[in-house]
């Protein structure tokens, strides 16, 4: 009798340790399926704007086989709390938004839209942005117009998420190139074409400056009346060495800048810019004192100089334009 007990017993146990064993398989397997999603959003300044708010209501990975992961804000599982910056007609804020000023978030500043989100791993085809009304562009002179975005939505390229790892992505905002006036409406347009998805872990920033000599020698402005006003414009190519005469304005897509930005007088003696989250890699600086680059349309600019410069990831480039040997 003691013997079959016996044999019960060690027979329990091994089922216990076998369910034990294939729930520990089980979950680890669950973990290896997951990986941790954050996205921000920053800006590289328009001209002429003293503000650009833009009402973000929902974030989603479209793509990997399986249902959209959408991130509602005020929602959970790593999306941000709504905030009363977006209002409607009636000055009421509008539930489930975010509202950004794009312009608080120049260089390597940046606002969380999803932090921490736990999601399926694999190969997302498209990150797409929904944003709802309220969202406006404020000008130097105090008018204020709307800025709607085609469709209510920013769609980009899709993202890579290997299982086990965290990822900290970082929307770019190059304004001048996604801001446009439509001519003869009252509202401005927020078009996708100014905007770069990036790897934080692969990027570096700039701000620096330009030196003054170098722009009074060239005839740039550099006292100008409103300390909003550029002085000057600078513009990021791909690649060491790039000639002048072909470095093209913001309307060429194909063979346009990696960036832009301009140039502001501090009111005491700096001339400062700053691009944020550009990827790492050589590049080469365009400088000229053209300030009007419409997106929409072929700018001549007049670039006066150029240097080159190596970004490097996880660090800034903090140097003055012109006082290289």
């Amino acid at each position: 009798m003691k013997f079959k007990l016996n044999r019960i017993m060690q027979a329990s146990a091994i089922t216990a340790l076998s369910a034990f064993m294939l729930a520990a398989c089980n979950s680890s397997d669950s973990g290896d399926d997951t990986a941790v999603f954050s996205l921000g959003v920053s800006d590289a300044a328009v001209d002429q704007a003293a503000r650009v708010l833009v009402c973000f209501s929902s974030v989603e990975l479209v793509g990997n086989g399986q249902p959209a992961q959408r991130f509602e804000v005020g929602g959970e599982n790593g999306a941000v709390a709504a905030n009363d910056l977006c209002v409607d007609d009636s000055g009421n804020p509008i539930p489930n938004t975010k509202g950004v000023d794009l312009l608080t978030l120049q260089g390597a500043a940046a606002e969380d839209l999803v932090s921490g989100a736990e999601v399926a791993a694999g190969n997302y085809g498209q990150l797409r942005l929904d944003i709802a009304s309220g969202s406006e562009i404020e000008l130097m002179d105090g008018t204020v117009h709307d800025l709607r975005v085609p469709s209510n939505q920013l769609r980009l390229d899709g993202v890579t998420l290997t299982a086990n790892q965290t990822f900290n992505y970082t929307l770019e905002f190059d304004l001048r190139k996604a801001v446009v006036a439509p001519p003869g409406l009252q509202h401005y347009l927020l078009k996708p074409r100014g905007l770069r998805l990036v790897n934080n872990a692969e990027v570096g920033h700039i701000e620096s400056q330009v030196s003054e000599t170098l722009l009074l020698e060239n005839g740039c402005n550099v006292t100008p009346d409103n300390l909003g006003t550029p002085v000057a414009a600078v513009y990021l190519y791909a690649g060491h060495d790039i000639a002048r005469e072909d470095m093209s304005d913001n309307s060429d897509d194909e063979n346009g800048p990696y960036a832009s930005a301009a140039v502001y007088y501090d009111g005491a003696a700096s001339y400062d810019f700053a691009i944020g989250f550009v990827e790492q890699g050589n590049y080469t600086v365009g400088v000229t004192c053209d300030i009007d680059d419409d997106a929409e349309e072929e700018t001549d600019l007049a670039f006066f100089y150029d240097e080159n410069i190596e970004v490097v990831a996880d660090s800034t480039v903090n140097i003055v334009i012109g006082t290289t040997d």
